[in-house]
Order: C-alpha cells, then structure tokens, then sequence
C-alpha cells in the first residue's frame, strides 16, 4: 500500500482556509481514481509547545502501480492546481510504502 500525506502549517485566515479544504479541495481528491481511503486529522496538539502543523491528510492507495496511475488523471492535476492556489505557502508532500 502507498500512503500519500499532506502536512499544512497553520494558515493565516483558518475559517477561509477550512472552508475552502472541506468545500473544494477535500472533495475534488475524493474523485481521483484509486483512492482507497483518505483521512484528514486536524486539531494537532504537541506534547511541549504549539505543533508545527495544523492539518495532516493521508491518502491511501493500493499499490505502486494504482498510486502512479492516479498522479497521473485529470482529477489530480484538477485537485492539484485547486492545492497550489489556496495553500502553496503551507503544504509540504511525500509518499512511501506502508508497513502493515
């Protein structure tokens, strides 16, 4: 399984931010072919002083053929220029194997 995470440093204007996850981006990764599950954690609490990220998603594909094939649709170069308008300046990305 391949798991793709998006780390969000906590934007400037929240309720705009969330607003715009949850309405537009949220939605338009659901559609990108492949996707098994997704799962968006917000509310991130440190164990000593403020956590560096706000919102973590995680995005699971089968394997790494599936996860190729869905980087390259049309509903993820959609979902990621919808990423690069509202949140370049806070998202950083990786993927890698899931251990079970």
């Amino acid at each position: 399984m391949i798991k793709l995470v998006a780390l969000f440093k906590r934007p400037e204007a929240v309720d705009e931010f969330d607003a715009h996850y949850d309405g537009t981006h949220a939605p338009l990764m659901r559609r990108v072919p492949g996707l098994q599950r997704m799962e968006v954690t917000r509310n991130l609490k440190s164990f000593r002083g403020e956590p560096e990220f706000y919102l973590v998603a995680e995005m699971y594909f089968r394997d790494q053929e599936t996860f190729d094939a869905a980087m390259a649709s049309d509903e993820n170069r959609t979902a990621g220029k919808d990423l690069m308008n509202f949140a370049r300046e806070y998202v950083t990305m990786f993927y890698g194997e899931v251990d079970s």
